[in-house]
């Protein structure tokens, strides 16, 4: 059941060191403010697994916190590169950084087969594809009915899944409105949970069809006001579009970047994404 804490001590407790995390959100809803404070608390040697690592991700990275990235499309949405990622990958700062690539339907089957409890995902995909010759994961088996040949991966089973939400019932309940991406599959997929929220509520206002997660699949809650910028959250505020802009001059540079890091992250009481 979902336990109250503040967003320190629910890193704390629940992001340890060679740890597996996902943290997702599709266009908004990004944890911000959760990647911002597994920075702050030097959490090392991490297998960082998002269908679009953007910027959040660009300085995990650059702050060494990743070892390893499981991903379907990487970059600055709108805007290029994500140069803590390529620095890491190509010339090995601030510590050499291991990528394995899928595509998006692979890792949207793999999430939503942990999400069931099963070992791996299988779907139509790949076909002259050159992914297979780079990722050792990426299997074909024969459809033991038709004998259709499938693509076969790993199914996602986090450590702990992190995610950003509207608002939480006080029984624990969270409520994930407007684009919704893979955030209910990798909380039900991992073996633990932190779900960051704007507010705390009495009544969670739920439309028909909404997505609900439940407190029992939750481990933890955290109030984190604005903890989505620079990107957005429905119905609270805005995408940050100059922010994406500019991180692109910041993380360019190492000391550009390390600089950003202190003054915004590591000298900063820090429940803001970036700048508005």
């Amino acid at each position: 059941m979902a336990e109250f804490l503040s967003l320190h001590d629910a890193v704390a407790r629940y992001v340890q060191d060679g740890a597996t995390v996902a943290m997702e959100g599709f266009t908004h809803l990004i944890p911000f403010a959760a990647g911002h404070e597994v920075i702050r608390q030097k959490k090392r040697d991490l297998t960082l697994i998002r269908m679009t690592p953007d910027i959040i991700y660009d300085q995990m990275i650059g702050a060494g916190c990743a070892k390893k990235v499981i991903f379907s499309w990487g970059g600055n949405p709108g805007v290029g590169s994500l140069h803590r990622l390529r620095d890491a990958v190509e010339k090995g700062w601030p510590h050499k950084v291991e990528i394995l690539e899928h595509s998006h339907a692979a890792m949207a089957c793999a999430f939503e087969a942990g999400a069931a409890g099963l070992p791996l995902a299988v779907f139509r995909g790949y076909i002259g594809s050159e992914l297979p010759s780079v990722n050792d994961q990426i299997k074909f088996i024969e459809c033991p009915f038709t004998g259709e040949r499938l693509a076969a991966v790993p199914s996602v089973r986090p450590d702990v899944s992190i995610i950003h939400a509207q608002r939480a019932d006080r029984q624990g309940n969270v409520l994930v409105e407007g684009i919704v991406g893979v955030q209910k599959e990798a909380v039900l997929a991992s073996k633990h949970s932190i779900v960051t929220v704007e507010e705390i509520v009495d009544d969670l206002g739920a439309t028909p069809n909404a997505c609900v997660i439940p407190s029992w699949a939750i481990s933890a809650i955290a109030v984190a006001e604005k903890g989505a910028l620079p990107s957005y959250t429905h119905g609270y505020y805005g995408r940050s579009n100059l922010f994406y802009k500019e991180w692109d001059a910041i993380a360019r540079d190492r000391d550009t970047f390390t600089q950003w890091l202190d003054d915004n992250v590591f000298n900063a009481a820090d429940n803001v994404g970036g700048q508005a």
